[in-house]
């Protein structure tokens, strides 16, 4: 089920006796990696609380189409837009009646046809119901419109009859939900990435640092994440918003760096895009250190190295695929091919950062891709956005190589 990692299910629940499985199915959902949200019918509550439902996905249930407090914080047609999947389950002969109709008359109807993203059904009702001439017209009508219907299976109900109206098990739901998913090309795969700069302090109000914007790292974190990639940034200190299914660690120095990116080992790929201050004072100042104005003498700091991160990860006992990036403003590939053997990584990204037009603060980059054997690949010159596309491409392509031959990750 590594398809559901990251992915976006609108669960509805309606009124019936199997409603108490959607809260099973709520956990196998999320233990999948896929990020759940509960809408239920008026009905489904009389079956089983939001409160439970809500405890375990993590978010409030919505319920009510024309609830103010429930529009302010997430409104319909956003739920619906957020939406990967809309999973309904359980499916009761009603409810599949209104959806044949194409009615909008509560909160979960309306969703469904505000929404563009796929719907599954998983009927659950009577055995009587379930071969009703109506509801295998019903079937019928959502099966022609591409409507995926999950079950249902068969055997003893609630009430007593024998035949084919029983949901099917959570675990088997959650499955067929995951084939609603294309294969990405990292699905299934923790990708561990850190960006921007570091700012190390000299006293409290002034620090060391340098100019990249983080927009390369956090254009690799949303190409991954589109991937199916489970992906963590690290981040130092910039103005960008978290991509979209991403975990942001937010730092400063490169020892927080440092320690937010061991601590999130293992991983199975770690692209470090962060432009780490190589050095740090050796002392910060307690105090804002204050200009004599009666002496011209100059200021004098004792500069320390910082921790090599990338090369550190490197050399890790539970070792991720390492890339990492070269930038630099003269001598470009031969300084890359140095640090891609010195730091004993798997590929290294190396530009021009003192290019017009790339590089540092610049929507823009061109890049060329250096492996082990010093192959060197060529991206010409695109947005970050499409360029970090790119990179996925091909590290997800060399990832499953090396696993196929070296038996790696």
């Amino acid at each position: 089920m590594q398809r559901l990692v990251n992915k976006r299910v609108l669960l509805g629940v309606s009124g019936g006796i199997a409603a108490y499985k959607s809260a099973e199915l709520v956990r196998r959902l999320r233990d999948a990696g896929a990020e759940v949200r509960v809408v239920m019918t008026n009905a489904a509550r009389e079956f089983i609380t939001p409160l439970t439902l809500q405890a375990l996905s993590g978010h409030p249930v919505h319920g009510d189409l024309l609830d103010p407090a429930a529009e302010a914080a997430m409104g319909h047609i956003e739920l619906a837009r957020w939406a990967d999947l809309v999973l309904i389950a359980p499916a009761t002969a009603d409810l599949m009646a209104r959806l044949a109709q194409g009615r909008g008359d509560d909160l979960l109807t309306t969703l469904v046809l505000a929404s563009d993203a796929p719907l599954a059904l998983a009927p659950a009702m009577n055995q009587a119901m379930w071969r009703d001439q109506a509801t295998q017209a019903n079937l019928a009508q959502l099966r022609d419109r591409g409507v995926r219907i999950f079950g249902p299976d068969s055997g003893e109900q609630a009430c007593g009859d024998v035949g084919p109206g029983r949901m099917l098990d959570p675990t088997e739901i959650a499955l067929l939900a995951s084939g609603c998913f294309e294969h990405g090309l990292l699905t299934g795969r923790h990708v561990l990435i850190n960006a921007g700069p570091t700012r190390e302090a000299i006293d409290p109000v002034r620090y060391i640092s340098n100019h990249s914007s983080g927009k390369m790292g956090f254009a690799l974190a949303e190409a991954a994440a589109e991937a199916g990639a489970r992906v963590t940034l690290v981040a130092g200190p910039v103005n960008l918003p978290t991509p979209p299914r991403v975990n942001r660690i937010d730092v400063v120095s490169a020892l927080e760096m440092q320690a937010a990116c061991e601590s999130a080992l293992p991983a199975d790929l770690f692209i470090a895009a962060a432009a780490v201050a190589d050095y740090r004072p050796a002392d910060c100042a307690t105090h804002k250190m204050k200009k004599d104005p009666k002496s011209s003498n100059g200021l004098t700091l004792e500069l320390i190295p910082n921790p090599d991160i990338l090369a550190g990860i490197a050399r890790h006992a539970q070792r991720p695929w390492c890339v990492g990036f070269a930038a630099e403003t003269h001598d470009v590939l031969a300084y890359a091919a140095d640090k891609l053997e010195r730091k004993n990584l798997d590929l290294i990204i190396a530009n021009d950062v003192s290019a017009p037009g790339i590089g540092f603060n610049s929507d823009n980059n061109a890049v060329t891709l250096i492996d082990r054997s010093l192959h060197e690949e060529h991206l010409p010159m695109a947005s970050k956005n499409k360029l970090a596309r790119q990179i996925i491409s091909h590290v997800a392509g060399r990832l499953a190589t090396d696993k196929a031959v070296n038996g790696k990750l």
